[in-house]
């Protein structure tokens, strides 16, 4: 059995029963997941790295190019952005870089740039709402500044000077390709033809503007702003407008992972904690929906069961009914007095309560075993449809070879689906790591930890239910936004790495 876990043979490989072979791959599979991890780090990293310097050097090899060779006209567009465009009639061009030039400099004149001096201190006067003194008289209403639009407003001017440098960038680099047409007597690309090839070469161009628009309003760039009030102390404390928040640099992230105490609640401890059971939890909540609902799917899909459409109709009931009703149903039922528990104490089952939401071990399994109740059918669904598409040549030859059902399952059902399925599983543990809804629906994250120090965390708390309190109870800005970095971390890494290591992108010309 141990060559099923150490690398063997091709000859041994073969030699293994299905069993065998499914327990050796999955064993494999996750013991170089760290490894995987360690590469992404040492190898990945370090090679974007270089990516990224080639371009800058390319870049500048670019700009060394156009001041050394470009004539008056490109020259000018270093500090007119758009002249070299105008001067050689490419009026469409030209105008618009020069009107992003002037753009940008009314910003930054008139707010940017005032915007962007507050920046290092996030703000120095502080909000009075007037009111009397000691002696009765009349103190000033002061309007300070506002630590919260500060920050916003200053990674808005950042992010605009970036893009400022990229046009200015795109201005000097097309300027001098224009050049260059003009001295080997070859036509320029004019109005037409840039609004043409928009529509044309470049349509797929047009076509993911808008939505990488919205990606940058709406992910992009909530993610640098949590990134930077990481680095803050923003809090109940210093809540903005009345208050101030200014930089507290490694502070938050000290407090997480340095065993740090603030407010009374020690953090790496309870961090720790929550970690494991939410690493647990989505493991469990992921991989048990799969295989019953995977051996569901057979069972309902197996030649010679009868009533087929009425299985598969009750399971469907569960995802008829919106979600948060059966949680809250569910966490209704299973309470200390709940329905259950009353039900089974008058039928004389039981003597007390099951706590089966009030106690910790004993809650974290039951909202596993709830979450398979309202997450099998989904599964159902999917590996049913899968298993309609599976040739059913591919059993018969097995049949006629003398393969049986359990050999069948192993070398033609399982991998095909878990060839088809690997993405989905990747999205449901990543969605797993992050189910605010089962659990804070269910158990609202408690019991409470017994521990001393815990501030408000619970023992079901994940980190996105813990996270959710942080924010709503707590008002701790700063220590939250470090948590959902290194969720963020977390679940792209494990996501890059678990995807591009799976069948299905490895050997896709396979499944095809």
């Amino acid at each position: 059995m141990e060559n099923t876990i150490s690398e063997v043979s091709e000859v041994e490989y073969l030699g293994m029963s299905g069993w065998q072979r499914f327990r050796y791959n999955f064993v494999r599979f996750f013991r170089n997941v760290p490894q995987a991890i360690k590469r992404f780090f040492t190898q990945m990293i370090p090679n974007a790295a270089r990516h990224v310097w080639s371009a800058i050097a390319e870049i500048g090899k670019t700009i060394g190019g156009a001041a050394k060779n470009g004539d008056w006209k490109t020259r000018t567009s270093f500090l007119v952005m758009g002249f070299g465009h105008l001067a050689n009639k490419q009026i469409m061009r030209g105008l618009l870089f020069l009107a992003f030039e002037i753009l940008f400099i009314l910003y930054m004149a008139l707010f940017g740039g005032g915007q962007l001096a507050l920046f290092g201190t996030l703000g120095k006067v502080e909000t009075s709402a007037g009111g009397f003194d000691e002696n009765g008289n009349r103190l000033p209403t002061v309007v300070g500044d506002n630590s919260l639009l500060i920050l916003l407003y200053g990674i808005l001017t950042i992010i605009f000077i970036i893009a400022f440098v990229y046009a200015w960038y795109a201005n000097v680099k097309t300027a001098y390709y224009a050049q260059t047409l003009v001295e080997a007597r070859q036509g320029l690309p004019m109005a037409k033809d840039d609004l043409r090839a928009l529509l044309d070469g470049q349509y797929h161009t047009t076509l993911l503007f808008f939505p990488l628009i919205g990606l940058v309003i709406f992910t992009i760039f909530p993610i640098i702003f949590m990134v930077f009030v990481a680095f803050t102390n923003y809090d109940i404390s210093h809540m903005p407008p009345s208050k101030l928040f200014t930089w507290v640099g490694w502070q938050n992230f000290g407090l997480l992972f340095n065993g740090g105490i603030a407010g009374g609640t020690n953090f790496g401890k309870v961090f720790g904690t929550i970690l494991i059971w939410t690493v647990i939890w989505a493991f469990f909540a992921t991989f048990s929906n799969y295989i019953f609902g995977m051996i569901i799917a057979i069972m309902i899909n197996k030649k010679g069961i009868k009533l087929k459409k009425l299985w598969r109709t009750v399971l469907i009931m569960t995802i008829a009914v919106p979600q948060f009703v059966s949680l809250l149903l569910m966490s209704n039922m299973l309470g200390d007095y709940g329905i259950i528990n009353s039900l089974l104490i008058k039928w004389g089952v039981i003597d007390k309560y099951i706590p089966f939401l009030s106690n910790g071990t004993l809650a974290k399994v039951t909202i596993i075993l709830v979450n398979m109740w309202i997450g099998i059918p989904y599964t159902m669904l999917m590996v049913s449809g899968i298993l309609m598409n599976i040739p059913a040549d591919l059993y018969e030859s097995a049949r006629i070879d003398g393969a049986g059902p359990v050999k069948m399952y192993f070398k033609i059902t399982l991998p095909y689906v878990i060839h088809v399925t690997t993405p989905y599983l990747i999205s449901s543990f990543v969605g797993n790591l992050n189910n605010f809804g089962v659990i804070y629906l269910l158990t609202g994250g408690g019991p409470s930890m017994t521990e001393v120090g815990t501030g408000g965390a619970g023992q079901t708390d994940l980190l996105i239910t813990w996270l959710y309190k942080l924010i709503m109870d707590k008002k701790l800005y700063g220590i939250a936004s470090v948590i959902s970095i290194f969720m963020f971390i977390i679940t792209a890494v494990i996501s890059l790495i678990v995807y591009n290591r799976s069948n299905s992108v490895k050997n896709e010309e396979d499944f095809m």
